[in-house]
């Protein structure tokens, strides 16, 4: 790729060198010296928070009437070590939770899976069996707290065994609060953590929406999730963009099944991603709210005012977390966990200062959560509603990322919508990926610690490290609770779930008798896959 190519690519910075003196954002805005009055229409219309189209908010007092979420994401080792660190985070303040689940897991496979060996319980916790769920909520009332399930391929799985462990604790599923992340388009873009092709997946997931509408209605049944688009290393217009054409998917797959709009899209949340330059970031959650909302009225035929509103979580970027001078990291957390405030999200994790280099230590888990509190408690950001409305800056740079945006979202709408553009979605997001290392490399981006006030420096040795020995505990909880079982039973839930996955019945019933009757994760996963298949991509 040349660089005329690239500067001509209206989403991403062009690569111009250290010594010109322009500046851009990373979607290749150009940034004035100056804003005035001339850069924002003269007129300005910015409507009222609580208000559609919803840019200066989805609630007219925000955070004066209460906080948002903090809800730091955690998981690993064990259900019981992963219990321990979420009632860590309740005692410190935090007030939701956000479940961090192993590669087997998110990958539907059991713990004593031959593919499972050096990955069990290393990037969030192992979940296999209702034991393992029941485990983890060990003391934790879910009718008190709300748990956020970063998992996508297998998501009804951990959905039903979280809502079979509200049972036994006596808490009604209708009183459930939290979120199934639920959104497989980006793994087949940005992660790879896929089981099925699309079209099963699709089914999966209004399946979902259709069992939460009827069963637990208080529970988001997805997150469309850009944050791991900007992790790969898209821009934050193409974040938007593709984010929303994600969410443009779902809601036509769920209209197609015959879900009516104004009762399922109100629980149809979404999660970003948040960087470093506060200014664009603010810009970025304001543009998206006001799209969304558009998008929902007009092509969607939206007319509940929830159906319309763009609720999110974010997350602070986890890859703009630097292994070289990690304290460092602390204050990138806090600038960026301040513009997500100011950008009016629901609910916010920020990231520990060490995870370059590892999952957090308590200790870097609670300063994190610590600046959120300094946030809410000392900075201002949340006594005034949308504190950043009317600035020339922010202004010019909103409307122009939501031009951009959808002009992105025009040319995925020409190829047949999100499903049949993962082709053509990858590859931007993988040419923005090239920009960003170009830019890096040639010190036109400057990264403290990385490419401009080097140091050297000696390893950290306060890191947190998953003891191996918790492999084998887990794989032998597991192979004892399957041994002791009643076989035949599991034969035929398993049985009874390949042939709804034939017929067009909603598979979550299924699914739920299944691992309530002691199927482990990995079996349900495995059935479906008899009759679905398991996806191979084509690129």
């Amino acid at each position: 790729m040349n660089t005329q190519e690239q500067t001509e690519n209206l989403t991403i910075a062009p690569i111009v060198g250290p010594d010109d003196p322009r500046r851009f954002t990373d979607s290749g805005i150009e940034i004035k010296s100056l804003y005035t009055d001339q850069d924002v229409p003269a007129e300005l219309q910015l409507g009222e928070p609580g208000e559609f189209p919803f840019a200066r908010g989805i609630h007219r007092e925000m955070y004066r009437g209460q906080l948002w979420t903090m809800r730091q994401y955690a998981g690993y080792a064990s259900a019981k070590e992963s219990n321990e660190r979420y009632r860590y985070l309740l005692s410190k303040g935090s007030t939701g939770l956000s479940m961090a689940f192993d590669l087997p897991t998110q990958l539907g496979l059991d713990s004593d899976h031959p593919r499972s060996l050096g990955e069990v319980g290393r990037t969030g916790v192992a979940i296999d069996t209702l034991d393992d769920m029941r485990t983890a909520f060990n003391g934790i009332p879910l009718d008190q707290v709300s748990t956020s399930m970063t998992i996508n391929a297998p998501a009804a799985c951990l959905l039903l065994l979280y809502e079979l462990v509200g049972e036994e604790q006596g808490v009604p599923a209708e009183k459930l609060r939290g979120t199934t992340q639920n959104d497989v388009l980006k793994e087949y873009i940005a992660r790879g953590n896929y089981i099925y092709p699309p079209g099963p997946t699709m089914r999966l997931t209004t399946d979902i929406f259709e069992y939460c509408h009827k069963h637990v209605p208080l529970w988001n049944t997805i997150s469309v999730s850009g944050y791991h688009f900007r992790e790969k290393g898209c821009s934050a217009v193409q974040e938007v963009a593709f984010t929303l054409c994600s969410g443009i998917a779902y809601v036509q797959a769920a209209v197609d099944k015959g879900l009516a709009v104004d009762e399922f899209a109100p629980r149809v949340a979404f999660f970003f991603n948040c960087h470093n330059n506060v200014f664009q970031e603010v810009a970025k959650f304001r543009a998206a709210r006001r799209m969304w909302a558009m998008l929902m009225r007009d092509r969607f035929g939206a007319t509940n005012p929830r159906a319309m509103m763009l609720r999110f979580h974010t997350q602070t970027g986890g890859v703009t977390l630097t292994a070289q001078q990690p304290e460092n990291n602390i204050v990138r957390v806090a600038l960026q966990g301040f513009a997500a405030v100011c950008g009016g999200t629901q609910s916010l994790h920020t990231n520990g200062f060490d995870e370059a280099l590892a999952l957090p230590t308590e200790r870097a888990a609670k300063i994190a959560l610590r600046t959120q509190q300094i946030i809410g408690s000392e900075a201002g950001a949340a006594d005034t509603v949308d504190p950043f409305a009317g600035s020339y800056f922010v202004e010019a740079l909103t409307d122009e990322i939501e031009r951009r945006a959808q002009e992105l979202i025009t040319k995925v709408d020409a190829m047949g919508g999100s499903v049949n553009a993962l082709e053509f979605i990858t590859g931007e997001i993988d040419q923005s990926a090239w920009g960003y290392e170009e830019r890096y490399r040639l010190r036109q981006d400057l990264v403290v610690g990385v490419n401009a006030f080097e140091e050297d420096e000696t390893a950290m040795q306060d890191l947190l490290r998953v003891d191996p020995e918790s492999e084998r505990e887990q794989v032998q909880r597991l192979q004892a609770f399957k041994r002791d079982r009643d076989h035949a039973l599991v034969d035929q839930r398993l049985t009874e779930l390949r042939a709804v996955a034939r017929s067009e019945d909603n598979l979550l019933p299924a699914m739920r008798q299944a691992l309530k009757d002691h199927c482990s994760l990995g079996e349900v996963c495995e059935a479906l896959a008899n009759v679905f298949d398991r996806y191979t991509p084509a690129f």
